[in-house]
């Protein structure tokens, strides 16, 4: 089976930012796989925010092709910001794609992990990997059932990859796919956010705002607003007309609502204890041991989706390796690649690693050993440190879980 117990060999798009090495400061020790960000004036794509971030002093990067937001001063502070109150995110670079057509509940069956027959209501939605046949992950992805269809959010640096597999799985399904490429999208994030949000709006949007439960996403006219995000807090995530997405963010940074950029959003999502593809999960790794073992509906046994029978496989040989989270207890930081040592039972490796702003100490998540227990050495510069061994996620809703 073509899969490899560290995860991918290299970094994926999704976070390359390897150009012309530079030192930057607190986002060495906080975002230390943004470290290499380019110095020069960036030249990828741009999303409808891009003079807005520049006018907001950010610096930006190149994050998977993209020029966006690595923060506007402190990171450090826009994490605590996140954590204590909200903030917003430019999260444009993000695919939006629309399943349409007769057939769209059945193709969805087969191309997904887990199982888009248990979304009963429009706006319900679920968390979802997209398989090969090996059982690699080729993207992760949050799928609402609409009105007329289902809405992906996939990717920023795979939705290429993403739609070309789609569709060379089309076959002879009645299946139409629409990349919205005309939409922008904002995330706005922390415990009061949408009690912020709905002071801006209007009355229908707050009530709708008001109303949407964890994980559901409706229309309100063009814009399409849901209460999901990757920062272990409520918040939201509302799609837009690309033409409106400046002048709602500039109201949302006028009425006291922080900008946050991409160091921040890496280590909330970090705490959380959310992967990031390219680093925790990709096509060399199965989502047995990816933490992701939940997100795959086993049942009803006949659905025959992509990558079951190399799951199965797996699943009966038993998974050899598992996804965890290590914390350092003594001085240091914990960074991707890192060797990870068991005694007595083998090796693994460090898939994101970082300091963590809310609990003062370096944190990482690391594919390790099946019979790894709760203890671990990490290899820094050289020298070996004790890391105590967790469950993978370390904060959510400002709780702190370890």
């Amino acid at each position: 089976m073509r899969r490899n117990w560290c995860g991918l060999s290299d970094y994926s798009v999704s976070c390359n930012v390897l150009q012309t090495p530079v030192y930057w400061g607190l986002a060495d020790i906080f975002c230390p796989h943004l470290r290499h960000a380019r110095k020069e004036k960036p030249m990828g794509q741009r999303t409808p925010l891009f003079d807005l971030h520049l006018a907001l002093g950010a610096k930006m990067v190149d994050f998977g092709g993209w020029d966006m937001p690595l923060h506007y001063g402190s990171q450090v502070e826009e994490h605590h910001q996140v954590r204590r109150d909200c903030g917003v995110f430019d999260v444009s670079h993000m695919n939006v794609i629309d399943v349409l057509g007769r057939e769209a509940k059945a193709w969805l069956r087969r191309l997904l992990a887990n199982d888009v027959d248990k979304l009963k209501t429009p706006g319900r939605a679920l968390y979802s990997a997209m398989l090969d046949e090996q059982a690699g992950v080729i993207d992760d992805m949050i799928v609402y059932l609409t009105a007329d269809g289902y809405r992906l959010v996939v990717n920023a640096a795979t939705g290429a990859k993403d739609l070309a597999w789609m569709q060379s799985q089309l076959g002879d399904f009645d299946v139409q796919l629409l990349a919205r490429s005309e939409m922008a999208m904002l995330a706005i994030q922390g415990p009061q956010a949408r009690n912020r949000i709905a002071q801006l709006v209007s009355s229908a949007r707050a009530e709708l705002i008001r109303q949407l439960k964890p994980f559901e996403g409706l229309d309100d006219g063009d814009w399409f607003i849901a209460r999901t995000g990757y920062t272990g807090e409520d918040g939201l995530e509302i799609m837009l007309p690309a033409d409106e997405a400046q002048r709602f963010f500039n109201e949302l940074v006028g009425a006291g609502i922080s900008p946050i950029g991409l160091g921040a959003r890496d280590t909330l999502r970090l705490e959380a204890g959310m992967n990031l593809y390219g680093q925790d999960i990709g096509e060399h790794v199965s989502p047995l041991a990816s933490n992701m073992a939940w997100s795959i509906a086993w049942e009803p046994a006949e659905r025959d989706f992509i990558g079951r029978q190399a799951l199965e496989s797996e699943r009966a040989e038993g998974t050899a390796f598992k996804l965890v989270g290590l914390v350092l207890e003594e001085r240091g930081v914990l960074r991707a690649h890192q060797v990870v040592r068991v005694a007595e039972i083998g090796e693994g490796e460090i898939t994101s690693g970082s300091f963590s702003p809310t609990l003062s100490k370096s944190i990482a998540l690391a594919r390790v050993p099946m019979a790894t227990a709760d203890r671990a050495e990490v290899e820094i510069r050289g020298k070996w440190y004790p890391v105590r061994v967790v469950q993978p996620a370390f904060v959510r809703h400002g709780k702190t879980l370890i």
